[in-house]
C-alpha cells in the first residue's frame, strides 16, 4: 500500500471515529451533567445563576445611577435613587434572544435613559450588525432606545451606536452608516443626519452648553478633529493636517479643546518583527479658530507608545485647567496631568508599580477616579480596587482596601461614588461607597440556590518560566476528601491583554471562566488560573515582552511552565495534567497540545487562532511592503509566524481534544477551527467538535454558554478521570 493510500486511510478512520464521538457526546451529554447535578457540591446551573451588572452610569445632578444586569440571559436596564437606592427594572425583556445592552446613560437632569440593544461591540469586526443567535427569520436590529427615568415604554430612535446626550438633556447624537444622526430625547421626531461630509463621522461630544459638537472624522490614513454648530455654519477643522486626530475633550468653559495626535499612516515598513515605538502628543486649540498648539509629547520609545490598555490615552480636562491622561513611558500605565496653557512638564499622580484602568473624573473635576490593582494586603497584584487620585498631586488613596474586588467606579452629581464589588465567593452587585461599609444595590437578585459559601477561595502563586520569567497564577484546590492525587487543569485566559483575578471577574467573559473554575474544583479537580506574558497588570516589559505571539511565542513558555509546576504539586496526578482556555487561550491551549502533549493529557480548545499565515500574509507585513521587503526577509517572516501556530505543530499532536466555536464569530474566524480539523483527521488525531450556529465570540446566548461549559466540564471529566 502506498503511503498515500495509508494516510488517507488513517484520515478516513478518524474522521469516522470523530463523527461517532462527536454524536455520542451529543447524546450522553444531558445525562453526564444530570448525573453531576445530583452528586456534585453544586451543579453548573448553580453557579451560572447569579447575574452579572455592568454598564453602570450616574446623572450630573442628584443621585441617579443606572446599569445593566443580564439575568440568565435575560438583559435589561435596572435604574436606583438614593438616598434608598432600591433597585428597580427599567426594562422588560424577557427573552434570552442574545442581545445585549450598551452605553447605558442618564441625561443630565436625570430625567431620561439612553441605551442601545443587539450587536456584538466585545468585537473586531462588525461589531454593529444584528446578532441572531435564537434563529428567528427576521433578526432584531442594532437600535438606541430611550425610556424615563420614573419608568414606561422603551422608544426606538432608531438603528444606530455610540449615543451621546446633550448637556442640554433635550437630544442625543449618535452614530449611523459613518455619519453623525441627531434625534430628540423623547423621540418626539424622527432622527435626522446632521451633515454630509467625506469620511466617517465618530467620537461626537458636545461643548459644556451643548451648542457645539466635536468629532472625529476618519479619513483612512489621517483623521480630522471637526466641530458642528448648525446646518448654516460650516464646519470648523481644527489645525487639520496629514496627522491621525482623536479623542477630543472640551475646556469646561468651552474656549479650548485638547485632542492626542499621532502621525498618519505610510512610510517605509519596520523592520522584521522588531516592535517600534508609536509616538503620540497632545495638542490644545481655541475651538474658536481651529488653531493649536503641542503641549506635550510622549518619549520616542516603546514605553512611551500611544497605551493599549482600557481607554486608550484616558484624556479629561480637570478642574485648575489641568488636563489629565494616561502614559505607559514610566514602564506602568499611570495617571500624569499638567496645566493647559503652561510648559512644564506633565506631574506623576499615580506613583508605585500598579495599573489605571476604567477611569473617570469626579464631578467637581478634583479627582480622578480608577479602578487599580494597588493596596496594601496580600495579593492585590491580583485585584481591584477602586481608587482615587487628585489631579494636581501625588496622593493616590485606596477607598476599597482588603480582599475584595471593584471597579467601574462612578460619581454621581451628589458627589458620591457608586462601583461594582465582588469577593471571591460573592457574586458581582452593584454598590455605594458609604463608609467603611458599602451599600449594596439589588443584592437580592442573585438567587438563593447561589453557592457561594461552597465556593473555595483561589490562591496566590507564582512560578519561573524556563526563560525566568516571573509568572502569576490563581490556583483552586478542591475541597477536602477524595484521592490523594487528583486530575489537574491549566485555564488560559484569552485576549491576550488580560488578568484573571482572585476572585469575580469584571468582564463577563471571564467572569464565566471564574465561574467554570469553581464548578471544576468542585468536581475534584486541581485548576490553575494563569496570567502569562502579553498580559495586563504586571508593567510594560510583561505586557509588550519580546517574541511574543506571531513573532515566536514565547508566552508558550508560560503556558508549558504552568503544567510543570502542576507536575510538583503533591495532589496533582501527573499523568492527568489537562488545559483548556478560548480565544487567544484557546491558541495557547493548541499550542499547548501540538508541542506538549507529554505534558497535557487532553484540552478543550474554544474559538481559538490556529494559523497565523491564513490571512495572506498581512499580520506580518507580507504583502503591504513587498516591494520595499527583500524575497528573503518576506519568507523568514512567514516562516517565523508559521512556526508560531498550531498548525505547525500537529505533526506533533496527540492528546485528545475539543473544538468548540460559534459560526458568526466576529473576533476570530470560523475557518480557524474548519481547518484545524482537516488537519488533524488527517494526522489520525483524536478530536470531537461542537458548532454553535449563529452565535459570536462570546456566546451571546446564556442557553449556548451553559452548553458551552457542560461540554467542557463533561470531556474534561471523562479524559482526564480514570476509568471506574
Amino acid at each position: 500500500m502506498s503511503i498515500r493510500s495509508r494516510i488517507a486511510r488513517a484520515g478516513a478512520r478518524a474522521a469516522a471515529l470523530a463523527t461517532v464521538r462527536a454524536a455520542a457526546l451529543a447524546l450522553a451529554l444531558p445525562l453526564t451533567i444530570a448525573a453531576q447535578q445530583t452528586t456534585g457540591g453544586f451543579t453548573l446551573a448553580q453557579v451560572m445563576s447569579a447575574p452579572y451588572p455592568t454598564n453602570l452610569t450616574a446623572a450630573a445632578t442628584g443621585e441617579r445611577l443606572a446599569w445593566t444586569l443580564n439575568e440568565r440571559g435575560l438583559r435589561n436596564v435596572w435604574v436606583a435613587e438614593g438616598p434608598a437606592f432600591a433597585a428597580r427594572r427599567l426594562t422588560d425583556y424577557t427573552l434570552d434572544d442574545g442581545q445585549e445592552l450598551n452605553d447605558v446613560s442618564i441625561s443630565a437632569d436625570g430625567k431620561w435613559v439612553v441605551y442601545m440593544r443587539g450587536g456584538d461591540f466585545g468585537s473586531n469586526w462588525d461589531d454593529a450588525l444584528p446578532v441572531n443567535p435564537l434563529g428567528m427569520p427576521t433578526p432584531t436590529r442594532v437600535e438606541i432606545w430611550t425610556v424615563p427615568f420614573a419608568g414606561g415604554t422603551p422608544v426606538s430612535l432608531g438603528e444606530g451606536e455610540s449615543p451621546v446626550i446633550s448637556p442640554r438633556s433635550d437630544m442625543i447624537v449618535f452614530q449611523r452608516a459613518g455619519a453623525l444622526w441627531q434625534s430628540p430625547i423623547d423621540g418626539s421626531a424622527p432622527a435626522k443626519r446632521l451633515f454630509t461630509l467625506r469620511g466617517s463621522a465618530s467620537d461626537a461630544r458636545f461643548s459644556p452648553d451643548g451648542s457645539r459638537i466635536a468629532f472625529v472624522s476618519g479619513r483612512g490614513d489621517h483623521a480630522f478633529i471637526g466641530i458642528y454648530t448648525n446646518a448654516t455654519t460650516p464646519i470648523l477643522w481644527v489645525a487639520p493636517s496629514t496627522s491621525r486626530d482623536w479623542s477630543p475633550r472640551w475646556s469646561p468653559d468651552g474656549t479650548r479643546l485638547v485632542f492626542a495626535r499621532r502621525s498618519g499612516a505610510g512610510g517605509p515598513p519596520n523592520p522584521s518583527l522588531e516592535p517600534v515605538p508609536a509616538p503620540w502628543s497632545l495638542m490644545v486649540a481655541d475651538a474658536r479658530t481651529g488653531e493649536a498648539k503641542l503641549r506635550w509629547s510622549s518619549e520616542l520609545s516603546l514605553k512611551g507608545s500611544v497605551p493599549s490598555t482600557h481607554g486608550g490615552v484616558n484624556l479629561h480636562w480637570a478642574a485648575g485647567d489641568r488636563i489629565a491622561f494616561l502614559s505607559y513611558h514610566d514602564g506602568w500605565p499611570h495617571l500624569y496631568s499638567m496645566t493647559a496653557a503652561g510648559s512644564e512638564a506633565p506631574i506623576l499622580l499615580t506613583p508605585g508599580d500598579h495599573m489605571a484602568e476604567y477611569i473617570t473624573l469626579s464631578r467637581d473635576g478634583r479627582h480622578l477616579l480608577y479602578a487599580g490593582n494597588l493596596g496594601a494586603t496580600a495579593g492585590d497584584i491580583d485585584r481591584r480596587h477602586i481608587v482615587r487620585a487628585p489631579v494636581d498631586r501625588a496622593a493616590p488613596e485606596v477607598l476599597t482596601p482588603g480582599t475584595g474586588l471593584e471597579w467601574t467606579p462612578v460619581s454621581m452629581g451628589s458627589g458620591r461614588i457608586a462601583a461594582i464589588g465582588a469577593t471571591a465567593q460573592r457574586a458581582p452587585v452593584p454598590m455605594v461607597l458609604d463608609g467603611a461599609t458599602p451599600r449594596w444595590i439589588g443584592a437580592d437578585r442573585v438567587p438563593e440556590e447561589f453557592p457561594a459559601a461552597r465556593l473555595v477561595t483561589p490562591k496566590q502563586v507564582t512560578y519561573r518560566a524556563s526563560d525566568s520569567v516571573l509568572v502569576h497564577a490563581q490556583l483552586f484546590e478542591p475541597p477536602a476528601g477524595g484521592p490523594a492525587r487528583k486530575p489537574a487543569v491549566v485555564y488560559v485566559h484569552g485576549g491576550p491583554p488580560r488578568q484573571m483575578l482572585l476572585g469575580w471577574h469584571y468582564s463577563d467573559y471571564y467572569w464565566n471562566a471564574y465561574a467554570m473554575n469553581q464548578y471544576l474544583a468542585s468536581r475534584g479537580f486541581v485548576v490553575l488560573s494563569i496570567n502569562y506574558r502579553l498580559g495586563i497588570g504586571y508593567g510594560h516589559d510583561f505586557h509588550r515582552p519580546r517574541r511574543a505571539g506571531v513573532a515566536g511565542a514565547s508566552e508558550y513558555l508560560d503556558v508549558k511552565a504552568a503544567g510543570e509546576y502542576l507536575r510538583t504539586l503533591a495532589n496533582v496526578d501527573p499523568a492527568r495534567i489537562g488545559i483548556y482556555g478560548g480565544s487567544y487561550g484557546g491558541y495557547l491551549t493548541a499550542l499547548a497540545l501540538g508541542r506538549n502533549s507529554d505534558i497535557f493529557a487532553a484540552g478543550v480548545d474554544i474559538h481559538g487562532v490556529h494559523d497565523f499565515t491564513s490571512d495572506g500574509g498581512s499580520r506580518f507585513g507580507g504583502s503591504t511592503w513587498r516591494y520595499e521587503r527583500p524575497a528573503a526577509e518576506l519568507q523568514w517572516l512567514a516562516d517565523l509566524a508559521w512556526q508560531s501556530s498550531p498548525v505547525s505543530a500537529v505533526k506533533t499532536w496527540r492528546s485528545p481534544v475539543l473544538l468548540i466555536h460559534g459560526d458568526d464569530d466576529r473576533n476570530v474566524r470560523f475557518s480557524q477551527t474548519v481547518d484545524l480539523i482537516q488537519r488533524l483527521k488527517a494526522q489520525g488525531v483524536e478530536y470531537e467538535e461542537i458548532t454553535i450556529v449563529d452565535d459570536t465570540h462570546h456566546f451571546m446566548r446564556h442557553e449556548n454558554q451553559k452548553r458551552v461549559n457542560a461540554a467542557i466540564a463533561e470531556y474534561l471529566e471523562r479524559k482526564l478521570r480514570p476509568e471506574p
